[in-house]
């Protein structure tokens, strides 16, 4: 029978519509706070990269038909499907092994995880407010695909820390910021999907999933998906250009503040 929780469809619409629309927030703010609930992590992790790979890849499409950015699978492929393709390329890379290491092979204690994700965060908050006024337009693959990798490997540990890496990432590299955000929406889709193959693989093995969060999550996350491309769409990117580090800041101290005062 399927349950759906009332309090969990708001909390992961609520976390979603800011993912979709600031490209970061929705498994790296709903990861603890559901662990504060008392939810295990195998109840929480696989469950939102079930998630995302759907919801990422419809905020992608919505972004794409809100001309927010524009994705072409004709060749020659255009320089914005190009990022795409490479970030979710090492992204993919590295979440795969991120999942087998953590939940099968290494197991390292998650306070130490989630306070490297934390720190993480916070410091490209950081960055990115002091580099307002001194924002690239140089475009930087070879910096960009380190960001894809290390967001990676934090998605499969953690279900979070992608989007602020990748977020942020773009925008160290000089990618406009609208753009950014429609680029880790359906990047962000690609790699969960390898994400939940992973887990999928694990679980042959003995790790045990459980579901019972997935309808819940996944109908507050996809109604979020349909509405977050459109305030892109419509809110100025000036807006957009202060609201992602201030956000990516709020989330690092948010999460170090669960681990170690609340």
């Amino acid at each position: 029978m399927i349950e759906l929780i009332p309090f969990i469809i708001v909390l992961a619409f609520l976390f979603e519509a800011m993912d979709s629309s600031a490209g970061m927030g929705f498994g790296t703010g709903l990861t603890p706070l559901l662990l504060l609930l008392g939810y295990d992590v195998l109840q929480i992790v696989p469950i939102l990269l079930i998630s995302e790979a759907i919801t990422g890849i419809t905020a992608g499409f919505f972004h794409h038909e809100f001309e927010n950015v524009k994705f072409s699978i004709k060749k020659p492929l255009n320089q914005t499907t190009k990022i795409m393709l490479m970030i979710a390329g090492f992204g993919c890379f590295a979440i795969f092994f991120s999942v087998i290491l953590t939940y099968f092979a290494i197991k390292p204690p998650k306070e130490a995880i989630k306070t490297y994700v934390a720190i993480l965060v916070l410091v490209m908050g950081v960055i990115g407010m002091v580099k307002l006024r001194q924002r690239g337009t140089t475009f930087k693959p070879k910096l960009l695909t380190v960001f894809s990798a290390v967001a990676g490997f934090n998605k499969g540990i953690g279900a979070g820390g992608y989007g602020p890496v990748v977020m942020m990432g773009q925008i160290f590299s000089g990618i406009y910021e609208k753009t950014a955000t429609a680029i880790v929406s359906l990047a962000e889709g690609l790699v969960c999907i390898i994400g939940v193959a992973a887990f999928l693989l694990i679980s042959t093995q003995g790790v045990t999933i459980d579901f019972v969060l997935l309808p819940s999550i996944f109908t507050g996350g996809f109604l979020a998906a349909l509405l977050s491309p459109y305030l892109v769409r419509v809110i100025p990117n000036n807006i957009w250009r202060v609201v992602i580090p201030v956000y990516a800041i709020g989330i690092g101290v948010f999460l170090l503040a669960k681990l170690y005062i609340l």
